[in-house]
């Protein structure tokens, strides 16, 4: 799967596309993630992006000219099944059942608003507006992160082990993940002790996965 970022700060995401996970799935060939400089498609000498709203208001817009030029240059270059997603706090809240869906693309372009928004004719040329929660960002650019790290990490090849995505917080609606230890099995702080749950000492696979279920949350 191919990912596509279109920004004005191209390199604002280098330090968290090139670590970890993102880095080796990229390197295997897992995934492959492309970014764009928005002002490459403006063509006034200085390279102008945004402009103020029509009506009066605070802040700036972005120019829907070279956002159109930007998602139409991409999208031709995409090949199979492609969607085109604007980063918005008006979008539809973003889950991880949705983000299972996403990785049946091909592409994914992923569009980062900035300032106090962007011109409404953007919504004629993208296919839907995405909101990782009800808050507002300063950019979309970590929004788009968010999709991507949540939808890559379900890709064949992208963890360790594929296993480790199935039995996570939130692989079935509403349900979080039960509670994990590691070593020591004994904890001491502050003149307390804290063990861990016997029936993880037990060797008894069927008691463990018993525990296991009972322990997973329904998310309030």
């Amino acid at each position: 799967m191919t990912f596509h970022i279109i920004t004005i700060f191209p390199h604002i995401l280098d330090s968290y596309l090139n670590e970890s996970i993102l880095k080796r799935a990229q390197q295997s060939g897992a995934i492959t993630i492309k970014t764009y400089a928005l002002r490459d498609w403006t063509e006034d000498k200085h390279k102008t992006v945004d402009d103020t709203p029509y009506g009066g208001g605070a802040g700036m817009l972005m120019k829907i000219e070279p956002l159109y030029k930007a998602i139409r240059d991409v999208r031709a270059a995409c090949q199979g099944e492609t969607k085109v997603v604007l980063l918005s706090a008006k979008g539809k809240t973003w889950t991880q059942q949705r983000a299972k869906k996403f990785t049946k693309l091909d592409n994914l372009i992923l569009v980062c608003g900035r300032y106090e928004g962007v011109d409404e004719r953007i919504t004629k040329f993208i296919d839907e507006e995405i909101s990782i929660g009800d808050f507002v960002l300063t950019g979309g650019e970590i929004g788009a992160l968010v999709l991507l790290d949540s939808i890559a990490r379900l890709l064949p090849g992208v963890l360790g082990n594929d296993d480790s995505s199935i039995s996570e917080s939130h692989s079935k609606p509403g349900i979080l993940e039960y509670p994990q230890y590691t070593k020591p099995s004994l904890f001491e702080a502050d003149g307390k002790k804290y063990p861990i749950p016997k029936v993880l000492l037990s060797g008894n696979h069927a008691e463990i996965e018993k525990w296991r279920v009972k322990m997973s949350k329904k998310k309030s």
